[in-house]
């Protein structure tokens, strides 16, 4: 069996008009999907990413609006890492963010941009040389050769940041690199998994924080990797369906929340490609809800339409 690089992450705000704004106006992702959270119908779950949401590319966020502001701590993930194509990207970009407001972090070197969204979150942007195929959203106001190209990896905070965890490398085919600092590869994509030593305080789980990070399989490796998961004590979850893909979680050991999830059916299973993120989509389940929840949802503006819906 093997992983296929990240699927997604998900994250949590506590502004979904913000969030779109930054997210999809700012970085130019696409907005793939406007649903809502599966176990919370009452809030939107956010998904961001290329033309076509391919894994590899998703952004997700759960919106719960009196969330406190959170802090990345011990066993979360505190930033996110795209790729860039070239040097002139990370010049287009730190000129675009800092036009934007956005908190830039002088620690990014040459070969990176540190910044972080409107609530906090950790990102950067990485020149990174890849044989994989960029996965570029198509905004009319962000030149193809500066868009972001998919995922390359994320760091998170660890007490045992440069101890060797075989959870990852003998069982899920990660090598680490050197201390702290593993990547996945062999499969259709690549990726990076660093951690680092945490800050003194402890976490606080609120906006501006990571949820989750979503490694892809196989559709027909699901099952196994659920069985083979639980051989090796990870106390994996049933399979559950997502709509969009089957899930599988788990805790890696020193904390974080990982998931398994499946390339298929993918996003264009309930919209037309053309018309990805436009409408709000709900799940069979929670269908009869719909006139509330249009009703209670806050009105987004997808800047790919300029238009407010729910």
């Amino acid at each position: 069996m093997q992983l296929d690089g990240i699927h997604h992450i998900t994250c949590i705000t506590a502004d979904a008009r913000g969030n779109v704004d930054f997210y999809a106006r700012v970085l130019g992702l696409r907005l793939v999907k406007k649903t809502v959270n599966f176990d919370s119908p009452d809030v939107y779950h956010l998904y961001y990413g290329d033309e076509r949401g391919a894994p590899g590319s998703i952004l997700t966020f759960f919106e719960f609006p009196d969330a406190a502001p959170g802090r990345a701590g011990d066993g979360m993930i505190h930033r996110l890492r795209w790729r860039v194509g070239s040097e002139d990207a990370l010049g287009f970009w730190a000129e675009r963010l800092a036009r934007e407001g956005a908190q830039l972090d002088p620690s990014g070197d040459e070969q990176a941009l540190v910044f972080r969204d409107p609530e906090g979150l950790g990102l950067e942007l990485a020149l990174t040389e890849s044989d994989d195929r960029p996965l570029r959203a198509a905004a009319d106001w962000i030149p193809e050769q500066y868009a972001l190209q998919g995922f390359d990896g994320v760091r998170a905070y660890s007490r045992a940041w440069d101890q060797e965890e075989p959870l990852l490398t003998e069982g899920l085919g990660f090598t680490m690199d050197s201390p702290g600092s593993y990547t996945i590869e062999g499969g259709h994509r690549h990726a990076r998994y660093d951690q680092e030593e945490p800050p003194a305080a402890a976490g606080l789980q609120g906006a501006g924080t990571v949820h989750h990070i979503a490694w892809c399989d196989r559709d027909q490796e699901h099952e196994a990797w659920r069985e083979y998961l639980q051989r090796l004590g990870a106390r994996p979850t049933p399979i559950i369906d997502r709509q969009y893909f089957l899930s599988i979680y788990f805790r890696e050991p020193r904390g974080v929340l990982f998931e398994l999830a499946t390339p298929s059916p993918g996003f264009a299973i309930d919209e037309d490609p053309a018309h990805l993120g436009e409408a709000l989509r709900l799940p069979p389940q929670y269908e009869d809800l719909r006139d509330r929840l249009e009703r209670s949802l806050t009105p987004l503006v997808n800047p790919r339409t300029g238009a407010a819906s729910t």
